[in-house]
């Protein structure tokens, strides 16, 4: 068997609406953008919804939005993909990475309010790096593989401090604890539609708040700084070039992806229930794998397993059974990375992996097996039976 991580859940529906977006001669941000937007706000429950080129790029965009720039730190998880970081550096912030909890794979509470102190010096109302000199602005929030933090004790924590919090919500569109989704917590939330996400437009990403103004004036940066967008423009017979009172972007989606999306979106929830069914079957499957842990899902939290990830329990394992799998057909992953111990970062930093013990360890211990709506129960048997077989091979 060919088993990858993931197959995008389209048909023919997608070919048909992006073809329609190619013949009416619109193809870049307009009218199915504004749909799509509308779309995914109504679904998460929230206001505003301001399309991207990327979920890296709307990180980018909101922190710039927010203020955020030389001379302050954002707080990060170290255990996410390296975009989360790089986003933060690109405003010309410095990412300060912190641990994140090994069972949910998400920030860490107890580990931000410890770096806090052991970090900061509160001078005149700031908290001031004892390292760099920085202003701590803010705390960047990873929902991780489609779980959402425990980001009522973030906030608690930001309150303390008087920090913005920015969600990188890449992996968690549908995710919620409760009736609250994601990105209804207060702040500015940030999607991705890249292929590996439980809805795709190849690229893509948007920004989800419920604060107009900040609505307004990230619409205005997306699109260069651009006083008056492009269908306002084009609906008023304008020909005179719209002023610029910002330095903007070009973050714009574009309608042929936006239709993709308006598609994907019907299909989004039975997206959401067929991999939480199958994920719930790998559960029960692996159960008696001792030397594994399955991914969990606290009490009142909606899971969306963007990703199933789970935990070896010892180390020394994982990469020689990535490579067994990979023989038998099976595309597997690490989880993703910790980012203190990227070469990137090593080069700016040079942290211990030990500084956070517990990215580190995800970083060596983490296993994605493959979980897509089209998976048949024949291949998910055929994945754990070869990681079973793989596992022999090893002990």
């Amino acid at each position: 068997m060919k088993i990858p991580v993931i197959i995008p859940y389209t048909d023919n529906r997608e070919i048909e609406e992006i073809s329609k977006v190619v013949a009416s001669g619109w193809v870049a941000q307009g009218a199915k953008v504004a749909e799509f937007e509308s779309q995914v706000a109504a679904h998460e429950g929230i206001r505003n919804a301001i399309a991207t080129t990327s979920c890296t790029t709307a990180l980018h965009l909101v922190m710039s939005a927010l203020g955020i720039e030389l001379g302050q730190n954002v707080l990060v998880p170290s255990f996410t993909f390296v975009a989360s970081a790089n986003a933060i550096a690109h405003t010309g912030a410095t990412p300060h990475f912190v641990d994140v909890l090994p069972e949910t794979f998400c920030i860490d509470p107890i580990s931000v309010e410890r770096i806090i102190k052991e970090d900061y010096n509160e001078e005149k109302g700031r908290l001031v790096s004892k390292k760099n000199n920085n202003i701590l602005r803010a705390i960047m929030v990873v929902h991780q593989f489609g779980l959402c933090a425990d980001i009522p004790a973030i906030m608690a924590i930001a309150k303390k401090y008087n920090l913005l919090v920015i969600e990188d919500s890449a992996c968690a569109l549908g995710a919620k604890i409760g009736d609250n989704h994601q990105g209804t917590f207060g702040n500015p939330s940030c999607l991705s539609f890249h292929p590996r996400k439980s809805i795709t437009t190849g690229e893509g990403g948007m920004i989800l708040t419920d604060d107009d103004d900040l609505a307004e004036k990230l619409k205005v940066l997306r699109s260069h700084g651009a006083s008056v967008n492009e269908i306002h423009r084009h609906n008023a017979n304008n020909f005179l070039l719209p002023t610029f009172a910002d330095i903007g972007y070009n973050y714009r989606m574009t309608d042929i992806q936006a239709a993709m999306g308006l598609v994907q979106m019907e299909k989004l929830d039975f997206i959401l229930e067929t991999r939480r069914l199958k994920a719930k079957r790998y559960n029960e499957l692996l159960s008696d794998f001792e030397w594994l842990t399955t991914p969990i899902e606290p009490d009142a939290y909606y899971h969306t397993y963007q990703s199933y990830v789970c935990m070896l329990k010892h180390d020394g394992l994982r990469d020689e059974l990535l490579t067994i799998l990979a023989g038998k057909g099976i595309a597997t992953r690490q989880g993703t990375h910790a980012c203190h111990m990227l070469e990137c970062y090593q080069t700016l930093y040079g942290m211990e992996a030990e500084e956070l013990p517990n990215s580190n360890a995800c970083n060596r211990l983490s296993l994605t097996l493959p979980l897509y709506v089209q998976m048949t129960v024949e291949e998910q048997d055929y994945v754990v039976n070869q990681l079973k077989e793989a596992y022999k091979c090893l002990v």
